[in-house]
């Protein structure tokens, strides 16, 4: 009795984490449309959730000493580099394509190892490239001449691989293979995650010139106006620190495939609620599609060759990585929704 209630208590906070990201781009998009540069409100949303969890990052202070390149990997890719990508992508093409095409990282990845590493991939891999490739297609509607935007789809891409430049760099530095390492507190690789993203945002942003009359003011959700600071602590608490959070808790306690399914909803919760709020309406083809890149994302993920030297961190569809010869999950994996947080 206990233990089921444990694991629905787990689900729901993984569904809770997925909810939490999914509805990131939605509150960001309408700022952005109010005037905000897409830049600057990726500054706001990681300061913010920075200056929250500074607590956390001065009790996880040894962290600095001990894991420096895995940090300002976290920092500069999965937090500074995805951010940045995925709100220039929305802020020029739907919410759900953006994300969408985000999840073409897990395909990235495998073809990192396969033509970089040159370490053979399974033939169920290959199949999952080929199916969100395929997906891919049908999400921008290839067969009426891209008619996305381009610039906007580039972005998106760009997002995907700051996430598998962060999954090699975790795989090339990882020293948790070896016996009687203590893996790094992932909440504290968070923080620290956020602290740097926020100081390489600040150069690059430069917020001292941002419009701050935005910020009270209101911006329009399909039609309707919502106070700007409403959407700002949106992004801040509800769709980074708790979103983070909830979803590195739950995946200490789901099993990697559990996970990882509930981790692709992402994708879903987002589009639906950028229909929903934002009157983003995506065609048949395209929900086909996002469905295909969704699966092909988790078969190519399940499906990346662990070596023993350490794990292959996993892409959007997962949240997880096992290492080889036990099925404790690697705390270093638990980062990789580093998706990164979008």
């Amino acid at each position: 009795m206990h233990a089921s209630q444990g694991r629905s208590a787990s689900l729901g906070l993984a569904l809770a984490s997925a909810f939490a990201f999914g509805g990131s781009g939605v509150a960001a998009k309408p700022l952005i449309e109010a005037g905000l540069d897409p830049l600057h409100v990726v500054w706001l949303r990681v300061a913010g959730a920075a200056l929250v969890m500074l607590p956390v990052a001065w009790r996880h202070r040894d962290l600095v000493r001990s894991r420096p390149v895995l940090l300002l990997g976290f920092g500069l890719l999965a937090v500074a580099g995805v951010q940045a990508f995925y709100f220039a992508a929305i802020s020029r093409v739907p919410v759900g394509v953006a994300l969408l095409v985000e999840y073409l990282a897990p395909a990235l990845v495998l073809g990192w190892v396969r033509f970089v590493q040159r370490r053979p991939v399974t033939r169920r891999a290959a199949v999952g490239v080929v199916l969100a490739v395929g997906g891919l297609t049908c999400v921008v509607e290839v067969w009426s001449g891209l008619g996305f935007d381009v610039v906007g789809l580039l972005l998106a891409l760009g997002a995907a691989c700051c996430q598998v430049g962060y999954f090699v760099l975790s795989d090339q530095g990882s020293t948790d293979g070896a016996d009687g390492v203590e893996p790094p507190n992932p909440v504290g690789v968070i923080a620290y995650g956020l602290l740097i993203g926020a100081l390489v945002l600040t150069a690059v942003a430069q917020p001292w010139g941002m419009d701050w009359s935005v910020l009270g003011g209101s911006a329009a959700m399909d039609g309707t106006d919502v106070p700007a600071w409403l959407l700002l602590v949106w992004i801040v608490l509800l769709a980074t620190v708790i979103a983070y959070v909830t979803g590195v808790i739950s995946v200490r306690l789901l099993s990697p495939a559990v996970a990882g399914v509930v981790a692709c909803l992402e994708a879903v919760i987002a589009t639906v609620l950028a229909w929903v709020m934002l009157g983003e309406h995506l065609s048949a083809p395209q929900l086909l599609g996002g469905a295909m890149v969704l699966i092909g994302a988790f078969i190519a993920q399940s499906s990346t060759p662990r070596t023993p030297s350490g794990p292959v961190a996993s892409g959007p569809g997962t949240r997880v990585v096992e290492r080889p010869g036990n099925g404790r999950a690697d705390a270093e994996g638990e980062l990789s929704s580093g998706r990164a947080a979008t």
